[in-house]
């Protein structure tokens, strides 16, 4: 059932008065210390909390996951309005979709598989071992949905964890944190395997980067960040930009390929990072397809709208375009009526014919705004994905019945996450098979992590009489 803005409001206020007079969202178990004033702290009592939960058994571990999924279910709804409210971004209802589909469909420790080497010179074992405590930086697109998707993974590989908030974003984050670290007290857990400085800063940021007791850094953000990150001689797990293209050629369901499409780049406004941002649709079936993306909710617009939409919603740097960070994952009505475009109904996504070297196309847009081009064949739509995909290797999709062109495009787009077929969010697993993740490490190899991510190979070697054969 939708929300009224009434019962936003309401709930966010009661949310609110609840951080302030330093609530514990209804757990039972006394209030635990998730924030420190001082990052180090924050460090240290994650150190002590990890020393604990090595001491625990993996049932004991898995209990504390399932706490943290409960938790989070019954906050899904509380939490997405708090993020909506602080950030702006997105839709509450998709919000609550994510943090289900984060505590529902994250992996625990059923993830981590040893694996047994027997021989003639003995036998040998190797097992996911935790690192330690890991450093996170997490983004204000998807802030409490990555809070519980990297928590459960995090934990369930035996880790702690000490959180670098988006400052944008650092509220809904801090609930989220408050609400999982509680959970698993209550669980029987050890109080810190989630924490957190009340004030995230860059110089928090950097404390987590350079700390001797921080083993591994795990990071959702933008490319600056990133780079940071990689250069810091820790081992890290980052998620990098994206800018997936969706290819329509002419042997496709031109119905069903509108309607997917639409709900894939208008879900959560576009934030999503594996959201279509760009189309290349075969000229013979080009027509037929921006029709019926406009029966399925989206707005189409022409010349001199388009205009005004690329001045209000871009800005020009460095003689490049850069998105205006006042319309990231904002609703396409805003974006309409801010740009002075007219239009009926309540559409959820704009759409515009635009050649290839449109902004539209160029830049990772994070709204609900999504260039589309006309191809002259199947093979132009792919080498223009291929290149509008600026070599991030992070998702990309397609639409057809022609299984020669699917493979095709596959091996030539060479992304972590390639979607048939499907909105693009099924390739999070929602609506889609697989477990979902939030944290999509294409630059630095890892794909869709999970609690095996976040874990290094030991190696344990017998030589001698244990075989039985």
């Amino acid at each position: 059932m939708a929300l009224t803005k009434e019962q936003i409001r309401q709930i966010a206020e009661q949310t609110k008065n609840s951080l302030a007079s330093g609530g514990s969202g209804g757990y039972a178990g006394g209030a635990a210390q998730c924030l420190f004033d001082d990052v180090n702290d924050a460090i240290e009592t994650a150190i002590r909390a990890q020393q604990r939960l090595a001491e625990m058994t993996l049932e004991d571990r898995s209990k504390l996951v399932e706490a943290m999924r409960v938790c989070a279910r019954a906050h899904a709804e509380e939490l997405a309005i708090l993020a909506h409210e602080e950030t702006g971004y997105g839709k509450v209802q998709h919000k609550i979709a994510k943090n289900l589909l984060a505590a529902n469909k994250t992996p625990g420790v059923e993830d981590l598989h040893p694996t047994a080497y027997s021989g003639d010179d003995g036998l040998t074992l190797v097992e996911t071992a935790p690192y330690g405590v890991i450093g996170s930086i997490t983004p204000s697109t998807n802030p409490t949905a990555t809070v519980i998707n990297n928590s459960i993974s995090m934990i369930a590989a035996g880790n702690a964890v000490v959180y670098n908030p988006h400052p944008a974003a650092k509220r809904a984050s801090q609930r989220a944190m408050e609400l999982l670290n509680q959970a698993i007290v209550d669980a029987g857990g050890p109080n810190g395997l989630i924490t957190a400085p009340k004030e995230p800063t860059m110089d928090t940021s950097a404390v987590l980067m350079s700390h001797k007791a921080i083993k591994m850094l795990a990071v959702t953000g933008g490319e600056a960040v990133v780079a940071v990150a990689m250069k810091s001689g820790k081992k890290c797990v980052a998620a990098g930009p994206g800018n997936p293209p969706v290819i329509v050629d002419d042997t496709a369901n031109i119905p069903d390929a509108a309607k997917k499409i639409v709900d894939g780049a208008s879900f959560e406004n576009n934030i999503l990072c594996v959201a279509e941002k760009e189309c290349f649709m075969v000229a013979s079936i080009a027509d037929e397809l921006m029709s019926q993306m406009q029966r399925n909710g989206a707005w189409r617009v022409y010349g001199e709208d388009i205009d005004k939409i690329v001045r209000t919603v871009l800005i020009q740097k460095d003689g490049k375009y850069v998105i205006n960070r006042k319309f990231v994952g904002h609703d396409a009505t805003y974006i309409l009526r801010e740009s002075g475009v007219q239009f009926t109904g309540d559409p959820v996504l704009v759409i515009a014919e635009v050649d290839r070297c449109h902004p539209f196309v160029e830049v990772e847009m994070l709204m609900p705004v999504l260039g589309c081009v006309r191809v002259a064949n199947f093979d132009e739509a792919l080498s223009e994905a291929f290149r509008a995909e600026h070599g991030c290797q992070h998702s990309a999709l397609i639409h057809s019945t022609n299984v020669h062109n699917m493979s095709r495009a596959a091996r030539k787009m060479n992304t972590t996450i390639f979607v048939k077929n499907a909105p693009s969010y099924s390739g999070l697993g929602f609506g889609g098979e697989g477990y979902t993740t939030l944290t999509i490490a294409t630059p630095t190899g890892e794909g869709l992590t999970s609690a095996r991510s976040f874990t290094r190979a030991r190696r344990c070697v017998l030589k001698g009489d244990f075989r039985i054969i």
